[in-house]
């Protein structure tokens, strides 16, 4: 069962993860589509669930009101509604692959003339964290606001999520500059592994929510390809300490 809300009081993408938090957080709730431009919410629910509920689950700042209803029980309704969620997966996760190949292409051509497989891991981790700690630089507070929705660490340490994006941008120099690379490779291990528990444990659940990887800038959907991305990072630099070139 599908509901389309009329939300007011958003205004920015902090707003968009604070409203689709807290209607995730209701029993029942198993997927929150949130978009800010048109003030709405696409709620689905496994039963209805009161408007005065749903008001009450959300900040005083925001007001939600029934738009349109929509139940989708055929099969053929259903298979158009996954053609169509896999279409626009694809189409929001394209920043994500064109950076990520990107990034590669570049590690590669650095080391194309004498090359060697554990200084391309480096350079590729380096330039990974260098420019998606700029995406969430963009928007400090929409990209904290995100995170702590799945990071298991900034749910219970709000500050970390302010700290995250330097934290990035302090290991990708350290990778790219050689400096201190062992611990650099720990921090990594630590911080992708308490980040991927969450990103785990979101899709286990089957939540709709925004990946914070690039900030909010770009809209990407907490799907498999943030999965992959995060364990990439972690076998990469458990390769790296453990002497594997």
């Amino acid at each position: 069962m599908k509901h389309i809300y009329k939300i007011s009081g958003m205004t920015c993408g902090s707003c968009k993860a604070s409203v689709e938090k807290s209607l995730n957080d209701l029993d029942d709730v198993t997927n929150v589509i949130v978009n800010l431009e048109k003030e709405e919410a696409i709620v689905a629910m496994n039963s209805h669930i009161e408007i005065e509920t749903l008001q009450k689950a959300l900040p005083s700042k925001y007001t939600i009101s029934m738009k349109e209803h929509k139940n989708v029980f055929t099969s053929a309704q259903n298979s158009s509604f996954e053609i169509e969620e896999e279409k626009s997966k694809f189409q929001q996760l394209k920043p994500l692959i064109l950076i990520l190949f990107y990034i590669t292409v570049a590690s590669v051509l650095l080391h194309f003339k004498n090359w060697n497989w554990s200084e391309a891991m480096l350079d590729f981790m380096g330039l990974f964290y260098i420019v998606f700690s700029f995406f969430k630089m963009l928007d400090l507070k929409g990209f904290t606001a995100s995170f702590k929705m799945y990071d298991p660490l900034a749910k219970q340490i709000p500050s970390y999520g302010w700290v995250y994006p330097f934290i990035e941008t302090a290991l990708g120099l350290m990778l790219l500059m050689r400096f201190e690379v062992n611990i650099a490779l720990i921090i990594t291990v630590v911080v992708l592994g308490i980040t991927t528990i969450g990103v785990t444990k979101t899709l286990l659940d089957k939540k709709a929510i925004q990946c914070a990887c690039l900030g909010t800038a770009l809209k990407l959907p907490m799907t498999e390809a943030t999965f992959i991305e995060n364990v990439i990072m972690i076998v990469m630099a458990t390769l790296m300490l453990i002497g594997i070139n």
